[in-house]
C-alpha cells in the first residue's frame, strides 16, 4: 500500500534526512520526500499497521530534524 503525506520542512537537506530516517523504520518498504511539493510518499510492507508505523516515522524524523512535521 502507498500513501502520501503533507510535510513541513525548511530545507532540501532536512527533507533528505527525513527520507533516510523513514526508510529505516520497520514496516516501511520505501519512502521518498519531495521538498518542492512538501510531500512524503510512503510504501508500506504487507500487513504493516499504518498508523503505528507512521507514528514511528514521525518520531524518527523529529530526532533528525526537530522542527519538521508530518501531517497524519
Amino acid at each position: 500500500m502507498r500513501k502520501s503525506y503533507k510535510i513541513d520542512v525548511d530545507c532540501a537537506a532536512c527533507a533528505d534526512k527525513m527520507e533516510q530516517a523513514a526508510k529505516k523504520i520497520p514496516g516501511i518498504k520505501n519512502a521518498s520526500v519531495n521538498f518542492m511539493t512538501l510531500k512524503m510518499l510512503v510504501e508500506f510492507e504487507e500487513g504493516a499497521e499504518v498508523s503505528k508505523v507512521m507514528n514511528n516515522v514521525r518520531e524518527a524524523c523529529k530526532k533528525v530534524e526537530a522542527d519538521c512535521e508530518i501531517f497524519l
